[in-house]
């Protein structure tokens, strides 16, 4: 059997496969003691219980469960839970949303899919545009979503040092040219991998070079404000405008498993989105939408990210980082500032093997992370730096983060 182009770019091995592959045989059983390399988001009791409670009131509702689960839903998401959510944006942070600005997808790796493809690639005028990654390291799942080759071009940061072996990343704005080639400008905020999140200033700046070219700023926002709020720093704000593509999900609020993204965009965009989704899908899912109006409805999603998941996560960073600085002491390492999503970043400057290579030895002896090199798509430059760092989550129980930081202590001091 002979199989299109379109298969042989989705059937050739990605980063983003790997790392599902590795966290569904951890999570089925598999040989890992130490589960550090995926995105699951942490098993909260207190989230659990709200998600069970808000289940129990919809199965109690007999014609609401046979609605969510025997009707074919919206091709641009349920209209209820996008109603309320339009509300509360405008409500808690004055944003002028309406129901026509918000489309939902199964999961925001689809919605990114349908973006990234809608706004990057070859044009009907003949053109063909590119995604500008204004800052690398930046998300696995971005670099395998394209249907055109050369769809993604990146910039180097600038790397501060300071002190405790930290280090952060910032936008190199004095080098962020935005040609006419680009048709899209893209952030995550938090950063996956690295934690890092874009000041108010820079995420202004970004807003502004966009405007300029007349294409739009799109920030990822699936760790970030407004919900499920895993930013560390008390001085970040949401920012949003019809310039802005804002994509959001359920996932880390401890839902990864209803597949529900949310783009709030204008309102041409979302159409478009709606169409792709009426294609691809027919119809998008009803649970998530539903779990999340109960959430948003009982008044308790400031409760869940403010009080239950940024604390929680934030010890959990902290645990994690001195018990970093144990195991590694007298190794030449820097982590980057952990300021949000549920990764830390860690930086080895004498690491005499790549970072793909540390990957498979670790996962040898059990420890699962993710190499470096995958975080880098776009990035046209030979850096050395983009194979000296791996991405650990650091998101299981305590005994599981102790046993892999150990494993790979161990692991480095034989290198």
């Amino acid at each position: 059997m002979r199989l299109s182009a379109f298969a042989a770019r989705f059937n050739a091995g990605t980063g983003t496969a790997q790392l599902m592959e590795d966290l569904a045989a951890a999570m089925s059983g598999g040989s890992a003691t130490a589960m550090l390399g995926g995105g699951n988001p942490a098993d909260i009791p207190e989230a659990q219980a709200l998600f069970q409670e808000c289940m129990q009131r919809i199965v109690a509702d007999r014609a609401r469960c046979a609605n969510i689960l025997g009707d074919y839903g919206s091709p641009k998401g349920d209209a209820a839970f996008i109603a309320e959510l339009a509300r509360m944006l405008s409500r808690e942070h004055g944003w002028d949303i309406t129901p026509e600005h918000i489309a939902l997808t199964s999961g925001s790796q689809s919605a990114f899919f349908i973006l990234f493809n809608m706004l990057g690639g070859d044009f009907p005028d003949g053109r063909r545009k590119r995604i500008l990654l204004p800052m690398a390291p930046e998300y696995i799942g971005y670099g395998d979503v394209g249907l055109s080759d050369d769809l993604f071009t990146a910039r180097l940061p600038v790397i501060e040092t300071g002190a405790e072996r930290m280090f952060k990343y910032r936008p190199d704005f004095e080098r962020l040219e935005v040609g006419d080639d680009i048709g899209a400008l893209c952030v995550s905020r938090p950063t996956n991998p690295t934690g890092n999140v874009l000041t108010g200033a820079e995420i202004a700046r970004l807003d502004e070079l966009a405007r300029g070219r007349g294409i739009p700023l799109i920030i990822d926002n699936a760790y970030g404000l407004p919900f499920p709020n895993i930013i560390f720093n008390d001085d970040a704000t949401p920012l949003w405008n019809e310039n802005i593509i804002l994509s959001m999900s359920l996932s880390k609020l401890g839902l990864p498993g209803v597949r529900t993204g949310i783009v709030v965009a204008r309102p041409e965009l979302i159409r478009a989105v709606k169409s792709v989704n009426g294609v691809i899908n027919l119809a998008l899912g009803n649970l998530g939408p539903a779990l999340a109006l109960e959430i948003i409805r009982s008044g308790a999603m400031r409760r869940l990210c403010d009080d239950i998941i940024r604390p929680y996560y934030m010890s959990k960073a902290r645990r994690t980082v001195a018990l970093l600085r144990e195991k590694l002491d007298g190794l030449n390492y820097r982590i980057h500032r952990p300021e949000g999503a549920i990764f830390l970043w860690l930086w080895l400057p004498d690491l005499p093997i790549s970072s793909a290579e540390l990957y498979q030895r670790l996962k040898r002896r059990g420890v699962l992370v993710i190499a470096g090199e995958h975080f880098f798509p776009g990035l046209r430059d030979d850096w050395p730096h983009s194979r000296q760092c791996i991405r650990l989550s650091y998101v299981a129980a305590d005994e599981v983060v102790a046993t892999g930081v150990e494993i790979i202590a161990d692991e480095l001091r034989k290198l």
